[in-house]
């Protein structure tokens, strides 16, 4: 998660595996959800450069989710689904998700797309060791080898005094990873009473209330190419999140997460063919360290949960 803010760690599903067609169906839905992510962000760095203020494009990406999020209720099990008995827990978690979000955006519009990729996939990494802490979980050797060799891959996409990427930027993009890794504890723990429907459609409706007060100050009009790339971002974003809950309804997990790192390839593309802008070799061996790093511990999680259920 993040995704929309981009992504929620992943959390293992001890499941029984699905079907293979089924399985087959929800990776292909994920790798849709890995390449709108991309297509989301690549708007939001070339709104930036149209002149567009990041909390302008935090507030019509979150006005796109409500107004998808509602036909969608509306089409499948009815707005009933979208009640919660728990409205300031979403409001804490929208308060933490715009800062993660607001974050994010600017990363993407401070950072070259790919290395800014590379550096969000460090949520599940903070977001294991945020669960020692706000969870009182274990972790084991195991894992603690995994944030270890993700943290070294960080550094080594960075390059902290290199020049190789601007440090406010980066600076940014690790603040905005550590946030949406405790949205990820948060979001972890509303699951455990809300649907996904359910805490996205309060997050991104809640959210209009702050966001519709910064437009006051920020929001302006555009020409009709800038006002294209804002809707496209939103539908790009709106498509992503959905894709994102509709694969986990179908298979677990660990099926699924591996679509997600497609991102970076995704990123790199973009980055060649919009900015002329290709990785340096430093971004190609840290970023591997950090996908490894992240699936170890998904894996992980997933056999520890296995083994629980006996």
């Amino acid at each position: 998660m993040a995704l929309p803010e981009p992504q929620p760690a992943p959390v293992a599903t001890p499941a029984s595996s699905p079907p293979a067609n089924q399985a087959l169906v929800a990776i292909v839905i994920r790798l849709f959800a890995a390449i709108s992510i991309t297509a989301m962000f690549a708007c939001v760095k070339l709104a930036s450069n149209h002149g567009v203020h990041v909390l302008e494009s935090v507030f019509y990406r979150q006005l796109t989710g409500v107004l998808v999020l509602i036909p969608v209720a509306v089409a499948g099990p009815g707005m009933a689904l979208l009640r919660t008995s728990i409205p300031w827990t979403h409001a804490g978690r929208m308060v933490i998700g715009m800062v993660a979000m607001s974050l994010n955006f600017l990363s993407f519009a401070l950072l070259p797309i790919a290395e800014a990729t590379a550096i969000g996939f460090m949520v599940p990494i903070i977001a294991t060791l945020l669960s020692i802490f706000l969870l009182h979980e274990t972790v084991g050797l195991h894992r603690w080898g995994a944030i270890a060799a993700g943290l070294a891959g960080v550094l080594i996409v960075v390059q902290p005094g290199s020049g190789h990427i601007p440090l406010a930027g980066a600076l940014v993009g690790i603040a905005g990873v550590a946030i949406t890794a405790w949205v990820s504890i948060i979001i972890r723990k509303l699951g455990e009473t809300e649907s996904p429907v359910t805490t996205m459609f309060w997050f991104s409706l809640s959210s209009m209330i702050p966001l519709g007060i910064a437009m006051l100050f920020v929001g302006k009009m555009h020409d009709a190419e800038t006002w294209a790339i804002i809707g496209l971002m939103g539908l790009f974003g709106a498509g992503a999140q959905l894709g994102i809950t509709w694969s986990l309804r179908l298979a677990p997990v660990s099926v699924v997460l591996p679509m997600d790192y497609s991102s970076l390839i995704w990123a790199a593309l973009a980055g060649w063919l919009i900015w002329e802008n290709w990785p340096v070799p430093a971004t190609w061996i840290g970023a591997p360290l950090i996908i490894g790093s992240g699936l170890y511990i998904a894996w992980r999680e997933n056999q520890l949960a296995r083994q629980r259920r006996g």
